[in-house]
């Protein structure tokens, strides 16, 4: 047998020879309900490879994801089982987490499990920071403070972190619509507050809200830049 071929062979029985755990899909996905504290989920993979690989370790990139796998060790061809579990607490909207799995095999010494957390929002508050700077008129601006969820909700109270401000509020729509006002008593200090919003959800984590404002000095403007030399 000629030398070329025995490379070729030996090659091949290389790129046969080794694990490939993948998913069907690039992310597991997970969408719980807005009141959910943790949500838990099972996903199928398979080991692609031809050969049997050994799961040495797991660690995830966030102490809120955890993650199993049904057994330590899968051979070619073979389908595994994970389950992962989520601890939603606070967290709304789109955010991506990881897990990396570590194995034998030196072509995939380390496997990462997408996950992707959707908590849908149920308030929605425009613009979240109203922005003055230092020695502006002191105007009233507004945020429009939208509950989004299948709960309508009230605002039962606004209390400001600093007396330095005047506010009010009005409700435009029951039970889905406010106008938050905040009006600065001055502008001449550098300011970084809030108002606290209590609504009357039934849901912990949306009971109290925060609508920012600040007080800061204006940029100086840039310099005129000059013109390219031709």
């Amino acid at each position: 047998m000629s030398a070329a071929r025995l490379i070729l062979l030996a090659l091949a029985s290389s790129a046969i020879a080794h694990a490939e755990l993948t998913l069907d899909v690039s992310a597991i996905e997970l969408k719980p309900k807005p009141e959910d504290e943790e949500v838990e989920t099972t996903f199928k993979f398979r080991n692609k490879g031809g050969k049997t690989v050994k799961i040495l370790g797991l660690e995830s990139a966030c102490s809120c994801l955890s993650a199993e796998l049904d057994k330590a060790e899968y051979k070619p061809g073979e389908v595994g089982t994970g389950h992962a579990s989520f601890k939603v607490s606070t967290f709304i909207g789109r955010h991506e987490k990881s897990v990396t799995v570590s194995t034998d095999d030196p072509k995939q010494p380390e496997w990462q499990v997408n996950f992707i957390l959707d908590v849908p929002a149920v308030v929605d508050i425009k613009p979240k920071t109203l922005e003055w700077f230092i020695g502006d008129t002191p105007g009233s601006k507004s945020s429009l403070v939208r509950f989004t969820g299948d709960e309508p909700m009230k605002i039962i109270k606004v209390t400001p972190i600093r007396d330095n401000v005047n506010f009010d509020w009005k409700e435009l729509k029951e039970g889905r619509e406010y106008l938050v006002t905040v009006t600065p008593k001055s502008t001449q200090d550098v300011t970084m507050s809030a108002l606290k919003i209590e609504t009357s959800s039934s849901i912990a984590k949306y009971r109290n809200q925060l609508v920012f404002f600040s007080i800061s000095r204006k940029p100086e403007p840039q310099p005129a830049t000059t013109a390219a030399k031709k």
